[in-house]
């Protein structure tokens, strides 16, 4: 694999002597190559978050199949003050393609919009950002994403059931999304559930095993934890793991990670949909390469984002297994 270091290229300015002028952006570009490679610049939301870090190690697998191109991956830890930190030394660096995973759009959309203002190729990811002018964009559909789940949750959670909800970060596109696609595609068609715990847990197991202990202190029962991901499901899960009370308790998420997969696999989760980090860092690798070798302008993608459960299961635990998160 080839070493992702923040590297500052030299460049010497030709001057041509005939023409009295430098050569066009387009020349410059041609130019580009293994030895002189375009240079990206992916900025993660954060490593502790499982999903993040498995489109983060994707991404570099994926990177590895362009010579003419090379990623810098920077972990914004959570934080909107390090990612726009970040963000902005990538545009100081000048770097040839900026990968944005926000951890709050609308806390990002100011630096992505600078990133363009400076000339500099701007994607955003998992969430976009959107109505970024002159930006890309890929990504899943969030609405989607949690209404496979919210559609066969109609049948699955009993009548007159006591739920709990563990939500991603106001203002992401993607947790507000998906509480929305909840909201209509579920809550809104039964009545009869009652949600007796609600909070933000910002996508974080730790977060969400804490909210978790606090309503099973305060519940005899809890039918179904509903979460905006696989990361704080799979959190909660682990404080009621060795709770007979809360054995028959369903749990949704959200992303296919390995970690989910298995405890699908055991019984323990009911289901997720899957949001792969591998059909996104080989969209990302594919799009970057065709905006910076100026073959498209723009490209806005989603990846599709198919239901999980006892039935499939085995097909993505193989899928993780293969990529190697998985082992035997």
């Amino acid at each position: 694999m080839k070493k992702y270091l923040a590297v500052l290229l030299g460049f010497m300015l030709v001057v041509s002597m005939l023409s009295g002028c430098t050569g066009s952006k387009n020349e410059d570009k041609a130019e580009k190559g293994k030895d002189n490679p375009y240079r990206v610049a992916y900025i993660v939301r954060s490593q502790s978050d499982s999903f993040a870090a498995w489109l983060a190690n994707a991404v570099l697998e994926e990177a590895d199949k362009y010579e003419d191109m090379v990623v810098d991956i920077f972990d914004g830890q959570s934080s909107d003050a390090t990612q726009n930190a970040l963000i902005e030394n990538a545009i100081t660096s000048k770097y040839d393609a900026i990968i944005i995973q926000p951890n709050n759009g609308e806390a990002q959309r100011a630096y992505a919009e600078k990133a363009v203002e400076a000339g500099i190729i701007t994607i955003t990811t998992n969430a976009r950002i959107d109505g970024v002018n002159g930006a890309s964009s890929v990504d899943a559909d969030p609405y989607e994403q949690a209404k496979v789940n919210a559609v066969v949750a109609l049948e699955q959670i009993p009548q007159n059931a006591k739920v709990v909800v563990l939500d991603g970060p106001p203002g992401n596109f993607h947790a507000d999304a998906r509480r929305e696609s909840w909201k209509k595609e579920f809550f809104d068609k039964r009545p009869d559930v009652k949600i007796v715990g609600e909070e933000i847990a910002n996508w974080n197991k730790d977060e969400a095993m804490n909210y978790m202990e606090t309503w099973v202190q305060a519940n005899d029962k809890i039918d179904a934890i509903i979460s905006m991901n696989d990361n704080m499901a799979a959190g909660a899960l682990e404080v009621i793991k060795n709770n007979p009370k809360f054995k028959e308790t369903l749990a949704y998420g959200v992303d296919g990670t390995a970690e989910a997969v298995l405890l699908i696999k055991d019984g323990i989760m009911t289901s997720t949909s899957l949001q792969s980090a591998y059909d996104l860092a080989k969209a990302l690798l594919d799009t970057s390469h065709k905006l910076v070798t100026g073959v498209e302008k723009q490209i806005d993608i989603d990846i599709e984002c198919p239901l999980i459960n006892k039935d499939n299961v085995s097909e993505y635990i193989e899928m993780h297994k293969k990529a190697g998160a998985i082992r035997n």
